[in-house]
């Protein structure tokens, strides 16, 4: 292949003409779908360049200016137009094949429905455009179908005409009246149930809610809606922000790369996070729908109204939303919770991406391929900013922020400096150190050490501060740094966050009578890693006393993460593993405690994985990880038995997520002491009145190989066959065990019924979970897990390379793995090189890791 050209932020250049106006015209008529795209273009500024469009795969009918044949040359995915006009019509009539596009980029087919996906640069598959998001225009569409075939026929804005036209047809007409860039257009047209509904903004106006989702499944959509009412009133009492236009539409489709897009008024979303009721979702899949509903609406502000002037700013929009849907989800549920939740990405995926190949900053300084900066450090980190951003400033101030933001840039295409210049301007506070989160990569380490004078009564804390950024050494960081102290009754003697902006930095407590526990990094307050050499004690002091819920979560890490790694050492060193007793008391008083959020147990309980494990050290014995984190969650298990089972029987009649968190983990625990346990799991599975009981009874089985597993899967299977969403859960668990046998398992389900490469959905719930979460067995020490992943990863680099990028991240972090599997990784990296057809998006990732 020729090699692909990294483009660089420094290299900006503000484009040389620009759109103002955008009519479409789609003539769906399957593999020769017309679309004739109206363009008015204005030169900017005084000079002679061409213009120059960009495109993909695209058919080229005709090119028009002002309605004569102009002169143009198409190469390289550029259309270069000659033309000495400032401002002229621009008509370009494209022919396309959406039932051939199994890129799910541009114009596709989803299970018999047209759909769109433009972010970032899908809408140059569509037609040769200005195609970058600093460029908007008002858009106009028109789209006609058949009208028995694709009764719906959708697009952004409002609904401005409609009517039928010859042989069976129909037309409609939508008009934005938002200038917007061409990523955030869309188009879907399809046969779908319709759930309608509405939403009275707070100025008074009905804005028309409607949810359409395949047929049979409107029943399924109740979630999706009330996820959206509750999103809408959020925004207009959290941030103040109004949704702006007549109706807003969601649309669930099966065949999509992510999760949902948030194209203006008209959200397509991913099945996965639309589609739910109690028989068939998890209460799992209800958080995540209301999460991802929430997040698609608030970029309708933070996104689409103010957007990025360059990809580069991506986290400007992502990491903003994600901040927001998280405070979204933490206002009404549990806080506690879905901090925990939000800190596992970081510290298991995000803090993997930094120390990778793919590490970069939260906005990057080069991009080969922009899908590939569709990334949890992009999104996550980038969310983590914004709220060490809010911690500065607190609420106040930073919604002071956030309104300077919109009424400096509303309509604009802006960057992540125009954000964080609001902020200073509107509270005061000076942000210049802060600045240095956007620019650099890789994770900081706070290391503290500290010390008591009794004498004085004075604690100190001393507090540095060091990065690697991708080999070299860092700048300097304003960090938050949040610090609880507790003394020997537990009590709180001190709680407050420490501007940390030295290398090094000493704080002093005066008035402290004893030694104190301390509580640092609170809340995880910083995307940092924090290095102090807390002893059993003070981890267990932590799990019972700390104020915060997550400070208590963070110390029974600490706490199940020492007991793993002390035995690690005694295997190295040919002694036998054994297990403090002192933790397994406080593991037994966290289940014993009545007075602890259930939710908050079950997050407790369900211990660090291998891979969580493993991005604590530098390098990792994975076979001596194994047999010692096996060994430790059996003896917890096997000591607290009696707890375990007096607390699940008790909680079997409770309905509420938190209770059903509790008692699942319970069984899943139960199920690895003694197969005895068994009853009990299908005695759960047969009475399950609900998705996340019937599917956790599924896990025990499968977690402790219970010789009812078989019987279990096989019904499940049988039971949910016609429902796509549900047999991708029954997938993963396939997928899960971990048995010398699964590879072999997983090969033969590739030709199940319900599985399609075609589907990233499926490949996802499948080999992605393989690859991503088996750990023990991906890694086998043979190389057979990775020379499988290589042969899947060259079938979707022809089928869909975005699916193919995200799937690869297992084989490109190798770098804490024994030089064995490293060598094997790299030869299936060198194996993909050797394509003669290899995407730009896979291309990126193999030379990088191989670099």
């Amino acid at each position: 292949m020729t090699q692909a050209q990294a483009k660089h932020l420094k290299d900006y250049q503000a484009p040389a003409y620009t759109i103002s106006h955008i009519d479409l015209n789609f003539d769906l008529k399957g593999n020769e779908t017309t679309v004739v795209a109206t363009s008015k273009v204005q030169r900017v500024g005084q000079h002679t360049e061409n213009l120059i469009l960009v495109g993909e795969q695209i058919n080229l009918q005709s090119v028009l200016i002002n309605g004569d044949k102009a002169q143009y040359q198409e190469a390289n995915n550029e259309l270069v137009i000659q033309t000495n006009l400032d401002d002229f019509e621009l008509t370009l009539v494209t022919l396309q094949d959406p039932e051939a596009n199994s890129s799910l980029e541009g114009l596709y087919m989803s299970d018999g429905a047209y759909c769109t996906q433009c972010e970032a640069e899908g809408f140059r598959r569509i037609t040769y455009f200005l195609d970058r998001p600093d460029v908007l225009a008002i858009y106009t569409v028109r789209v006609e179908a058949d009208k028995t075939a694709f009764p719906f026929l959708l697009s952004n804005g409002n609904l401005v005409e409609k009517g039928e036209t010859t042989a069976g047809r129909h037309y409609v007409r939508w008009e934005d009246p938002f200038p917007k860039p061409s990523y955030l257009f869309a188009l879907v047209a399809g046969d779908f149930d319709l759930l309608e509904d509405k939403f009275v903004t707070r100025s008074g106006r009905e804005v028309k809610l409607q949810v359409f989702v395949d047929k049979g499944n409107l029943h399924k959509a109740n979630h999706a809606m009330v996820s959206l009412q509750k999103s809408m009133a959020w925004d207009e009492n959290r941030f103040d922000l109004e949704y702006d236009l007549d109706i807003y539409m969601i649309v669930a489709v099966d065949f999509f790369n992510m999760g949902a897009m948030e194209n203006k008024g008209l959200n397509v979303f991913n099945t996965k996070y639309v589609l739910a009721d109690t028989a068939s979702a998890t209460d799992e899949d209800y958080h995540g729908i209301e999460s991802v509903v929430g997040h698609e609406y608030f970029h309708n502000w933070t996104g689409n109204r103010v957007t990025c002037r360059d990809w580069f700013q991506l986290s400007l929009k992502e990491g903003l939303t994600v901040f927001r849907d998280q405070e979204f989800s933490s206002d009404l549920g549990s806080r506690a919770v879905n901090r925990i939740q939000a800190i596992r990405v970081m510290k298991n995926q995000q803090f993997a991406e930094d120390a990778g190949p793919m590490s970069h900053p939260i906005r990057p300084e080069s991009v080969i391929e922009m899908n590939n900066f569709y990334t949890v450090t992009v999104y996550n980190k980038g969310a983590e900013v914004i709220r060490m951003m809010h911690t500065i400033l607190g609420e106040k101030n930073f919604q002071l922020g956030m309104k300077c933001y919109f009424e400096r840039h509303d309509g604009q295409a802006v960057t992540c400096d125009d954000f964080v210049n609001a902020m200073e301007s509107a509270s005061g506070i000076d942000l210049g150190l802060f600045r240095n989160w956007y620019s650099q990569a890789g994770t900081p380490v706070v290391s503290v050490t500290d010390s008591f004078d009794a004498d004085k009564k004075q604690y100190q804390l001393t507090v540095k501060q060091s990065v690697q950024s991708q080999g070299e050494k860092g700048k300097l960081l304003h960090i938050p740094f949040s610090v609880e102290l507790l003394d020997a009754e537990g009590q709180s003697i001190n709680n407050q966050v420490l501007a940390v902006k030295q290398t090094e930095q000493t704080f002093t407590f005066d008035g402290i009578e004893s030694m104190p526990v301390p509580s640092l990094l609170q809340d995880f307050s910083a995307p940092v890693r924090l290095d102090y050499e807390f002893n059993v004690d003070q981890l267990v002091h932590l799990t019972r006393f700390a104020t915060s819920e997550v400070a208590r979560w963070e110390a029974s890490v600490g706490l199940f993460s020492q007991a793993v790694w002390q035995n690690v050492e005694s295997l190295s060193a040919k002694e036998s593993m054994h297990l403090d007793p002192r933790v397994i008391e406080a593991v037994r008083g966290v289940i014993l405690d009545e007075n602890i959020d259930k939710a908050l147990v079950a997050e407790i309980l369900a211990f660090p994985t291998a891979a969580a494990l493993i991005e604590q050290v530098d390098t990792v014995n994975l076979d001596a990880l194994q047999a010692a984190r096996e060994f430790v969650v059996d003896e917890l298990a096997e000591a607290c038995l009696d707890e375990l089972v007096t607390r699940y029987r008790s909680l079997i009649t409770e309905d509420n997520p938190a209770a059903r968190a509790f008692k699942n983990i319970c069984l899943v625990l139960l199920s690895r002491v003694s197969s005895e346990y068994e009853q009990l799991v299908t005695e759960q599975y047969k009475a399950a009145a609900n998705m996340t009981d019937s599917l956790a009874a599924l896990k025990a089985a499968v977690s402790g190989q219970l010789s009812c597993k078989d019987a279990l899967m096989q019904d499940f299977e049988q039971k949910w066959l016609s429902t796509p969403l549900v047999m991708d859960k029954w997938f993963s668990l396939q997928a899960s065990q971990n048995t010398p046998e699964v590879l072999e398992v997983i090969k033969s389900l590739t030709k199940h019924e319900s599985f399609s490469f075609n589907n990233p959905n499926r490949v996802r719930s499948l080999i992605g979970f393989f690859v991503a979460a088996n750990t023990y067995q991906f890694h086998e020490a043979n190389g057979s897990g990775y020379e499988y992943l290589t042969d899947i990863l060259i079938k979707l680099n022809e089928l869909n390379p975005q699916t193919a990028a995200r799937m690869i991240t297992p084989l490109i972090q190798f770098s804490k793995f024994d030089l064995e599997r490293q060598q094997k990784m790299k030869q299936c990296l060198l194996r993909l090189k050797g394509l003669p057809n290899l995407s730009k998006d896979l291309f990126e990732k193999v030379e990088k890791a191989l670099a």
